[in-house]
């Protein structure tokens, strides 16, 4: 629940992206034409998160597609050679968020 909450809040922050969400995607060069898409994904990543506590299918490839999505992530910030905050606690931080989340799901 607690990753459901973080997609969501990141969804609002990414609607009209706050100054260090802009900045972020800036120091890795994630193109402007596709800031948009953002908050969609992550408001369906929630979306997936919640409907996989009662069908399991959805909530696997839901963390599966957020693990990959910040192994990307994590490829961008070290090709940018942005090493700092973004990726370490940002990045690596929702990575073993979305790997604990998947991990505890597959033991329950």
């Amino acid at each position: 629940m607690v990753l459901t909450l973080v997609q969501l809040g990141d969804a609002g922050m990414c609607l009209r992206p706050v100054p260090f969400v802009a900045r972020c995607l800036d120091d890795v060069a994630f193109p402007r034409r596709w800031w948009w898409v953002l908050a969609p994904l992550k408001t369906a990543a929630a979306r997936g998160l919640v409907t996989g506590i009662w069908v399991p299918y959805p909530g696997l490839v839901t963390t599966v597609a957020l693990v990959l999505s910040f192994v990307v992530a994590i490829t961008m910030h070290v090709r940018a050679r942005d090493l700092g905050r973004n990726l370490l606690v940002n990045a690596t931080g929702m990575l073993v968020l979305c790997v604990a989340t998947r991990l505890h799901a597959f033991l329950l």
